[in-house]
C-alpha cells in the first residue's frame, strides 16, 4: 500500500517519544506502564531521550541497572528501543564533559583600561541608555500608544490583543558584548514581556526574560553580541498581550565583556597594548577564566548574566589594552549548541557512541541533531572556510561513520529540521545566530539515514524532498495537538517511497491521546 492508503499494520515503525531520566527508579517504573500500554495499543517501539546517554561514563551504578530493567520489559513487550544520542544543537549534555566547548561569539579589540591592579572594559562611546532615562519619551523613537507613564515607569494594561512596545534605535560597535539590564513588575498579565535588539535580517538576542504572570519589580538582565552590525532596533514590550497590567523601568545598556568566556584551541584569548605588542598571559596579566561559564545552574549549562571576571595586572594605572575573546550566549531557556570543528567534541562523540551501544545494544539509534541555533562564529569554524551547511553535513557525516563504527548494518534516524530547505536549511543567513548559508547541510546524509519530519506547515514539499533523495521516513506527529492531524501527514506524502512509520510526539508527556493517535493512522 503507498502512503495515505495505508493501515496502522503497514505503517511497520509506530513509535512513542519518550524523555526521561532513567536515573531515577519511579521514572523506570512510569516507562514501564507505557511501554504495556503502548504495545497494547499497537505500537512497535520507542524513541527513547535521556540526556544521561552523553555522560554513561560518570553515571552511577543504578543507571545501568534501570537500563537492563527497561530493556527487559521492552523484550517482554516486543517493543524496539530506539536510543537518542549526539545532542548537537541542545548541547548541554555534551557540555558538561567540557563547558569551554560551547560555540562561542567573537569579540575583537574591546577596550580595558588598568585601575589599582584591575583592567575593566571601558566603553568605546557613551551608553545610551541609564536606568531613571527611561520614562524620558524624547530618548525613544517611538512607542504604541497603549504604554502610558506611571510613576517613573510605563505600564499596559489589558492591551487585548494590541502590541504595547517601546523603541529606539542604538550604534552599538561591531563584535562587542553588550548587557541590558531593565526592571519588569506584572499583576495578573497575560502575554509573553520581550526585549529584541534586531540588526539587518537577524536578532542578536533570544533568552528568554523568564518574566512571571505576577511578580513585583525583579531585574532582568540580556547579553547579546553586536557580530558585524553598527546600529541595531531595540524594542522592549509585548506583541499580542491580552489581559493584566506590564510595568516597565529602569533600562540600561552598556558595554560588558568577558560574560561567559570560552577558552579552547578555536576560541582565542589575546590582550594587547592599545599602542604596542601582545601582553603574555601568566606573566604581564594574571590567567583569565570566568569559574561560572557552563557552571551555573549545573555543570554544561549556562546563565544569561552575571558579574564578569576582570584581568588582574601590574600595569601602570591607566594603561589601554585591546582584549579580544569568545563567549557564550544563550537561546531561549539556556540552549547552548557545541563546536563540531573542535577534535574533542569528535572524541566526545566517539566514546558516546560506544558506550550507549554496550549499554543498549540496540538496533537502531536517533542523532538528536536539532534546532542549531548558533554556527560558524568561532575561530574553529571560521578557519575551515566553509559554509554553515557544510559544517553542519561534515558533522552529520561523521557521526554517521561512528554509528556504523560501532553498530554495523543498523539502522540511523534524525530529525528533518536542519536538514530540509523547507524548513531550517535555509541560505537566507538569517537564522538566530548561524554565520551564513545552511543549505546543502543534507549531503552530511546518505540515503541510509532515516529522516522524522516534523515541519507540519510545509509536510508535502519536506516528505517529497526526502523521498526523493531516497531517505525512509517516520513521521513525528502530534505535538501535544489533535492525534487527527496525523491524518493530514499521511495524505501529504500518498504515493511516496519509503514512508514507512509514525511518532506520537510529546513534548509534554502528554500521553492522554496515545491511543487515539494510532487510530487515526487506521
Amino acid at each position: 500500500m503507498v502512503a495515505g492508503q495505508a493501515g496502522a499494520a503497514e505503517l511497520t515503525d509506530r513509535w512513542v517519544y519518550l524523555q526521561t531520566n532513567l536515573q531515577v527508579d519511579k521514572n523506570v517504573e512510569d516507562a514501564e506502564a507505557l511501554f504495556r500500554r503502548a504495545a497494547k495499543a499497537g505500537y512497535t517501539g520507542v524513541l527513547l531521550s535521556d540526556s544521561k546517554m552523553a555522560k554513561l561514563g560518570d553515571v552511577i551504578p543504578r543507571y545501568h541497572q534501570n537500563v537492563a530493567r527497561l530493556k527487559s520489559i521492552a523484550a517482554e513487550t516486543k517493543l524496539e528501543v530506539i536510543p537518542a544520542l549526539f545532542h548537537i544543537g541542545y548541547s548541554e549534555p555534551m557540555l558538561w564533559h567540557d563547558p569551554n566547548l560551547a560555540e562561542a561569539l567573537p569579540v575583537e579589540d574591546a577596550l580595558f583600561v588598568v585601575r589599582d591592579g584591575v583592567a575593566r572594559v571601558q566603553a568605546d562611546s557613551p551608553t545610551q541608555l541609564r536606568g531613571g532615562d527611561f520614562v524620558n519619551l524624547k530618548l525613544w523613537g517611538w512607542k504604541d500608544p497603549n504604554l502610558l507613564p506611571d510613576n517613573g515607569a510605563l505600564r499596559v494594561t489589558d492591551p487585548k490583543g494590541a502590541n504595547s512596545r517601546v523603541s529606539q534605535k542604538l550604534q552599538l560597535k561591531p563584535f562587542r558584548q553588550y548587557h541590558l539590564s531593565v526592571r519588569v513588575k506584572t499583576q495578573d498579565f497575560h502575554g509573553k514581556p520581550e526585549v529584541k535588539l534586531l540588526a539587518a535580517k537577524r536578532s542578536l538576542n533570544h533568552a528568554d526574560l523568564g518574566v512571571k504572570a505576577t511578580q513585583d519589580w525583579t531585574l532582568h538582565h540580556v547579553v547579546f553580541n553586536s557580530l558585524d552590525q553598527s546600529e541595531a532596533t531595540l524594542y522592549l514590550g509585548c506583541w499580542g498581550g491580552e489581559t493584566g497590567s506590564l510595568w516597565w523601568k529602569d533600562v540600561t545598556l552598556e558595554e560588558t565583556a568577558l560574560v561567559n568566556l570560552v577558552r579552547r584551541p578555536g576560541a582565542p584569548f589575546t590582550v594587547k597594548r592599545e599602542r604596542g605588542g601582545g601582553l603574555v598571559e601568566g606573566q604581564d596579566f594574571e590567567p583569565v577564566a570566568d569559574p561560572k561559564s557552563g557552571t551555573v545552574p549545573w555543570k554544561g549549562a549556562f546563565e544569561v548574566w552575571h558579574e564578569p571576571p576582570a584581568i588582574k595586572t601590574k600595569l601602570p594605572d591607566g594603561t589601554r589594552l585591546r582584549v579580544s575573546f569568545h563567549h557564550v550566549v544563550t537561546v531561549n531557556e539556556g540552549q547552548v549548541m557545541v563546536c563540531p570543528s573542535e577534535p574533542k567534541t569528535v572524541e566526545l562523540l566517539r566514546d558516546e557512541a560506544k558506550r550507549v551501544h554496550a549499554a543498549w545494544g540496540a538496533r537502531s539509534y536517533m542523532m538528536s541533531h536539532d534546532e542549531i541555533r548558533c554556527l560558524n562564529w568561532c575561530a574553529a569554524c571560521q578557519a575551515r572556510k566553509l559554509t554553515a551547511g557544510q559544517i553542519l553535513a561534515d558533522n552529520a557525516r561523521t557521526c554517521v561513520k561512528l554509528l556504523r563504527e560501532v553498530n554495523p548494518g543498523g539502522r540511523i534516524f534524525v530529525w528533518s529540521d536542519m536538514f530540509d530547505p523547507n524548513h531550517n536549511a535555509k541560505s537566507s543567513g538569517d537564522y538566530y545566530l548561524v554565520r551564513g548559508d545552511l543549505t546543502r547541510s543534507w549531503e552530511g546524509l546518505d540515503k541510509g539515514v532515516g529522516i522524522l519530519p516534523w515541519y507540519f506547515g510545509r509536510r508535502a514539499e519536506s516528505l517529497k524532498f526526502f523521498a526523493d533523495r531516497g531517505h525512509p521516513q517516520v513521521i513525528a506527529g502530534y505535538y501535544d495537538s489533535k492525534p487527527e492531524q496525523i491524518r493530514d501527514w499521511l495524505a501529504a506524502g500518498k504515493g511516496l517511497p519509503g514512508l514507512n512509520g509514525v511518532m506520537y510526539t510529546t513534548w509534554q508527556r502528554k500521553y492522554g491521546d496515545l491511543e487515539k493517535f494510532i487510530e487515526a493512522t487506521r
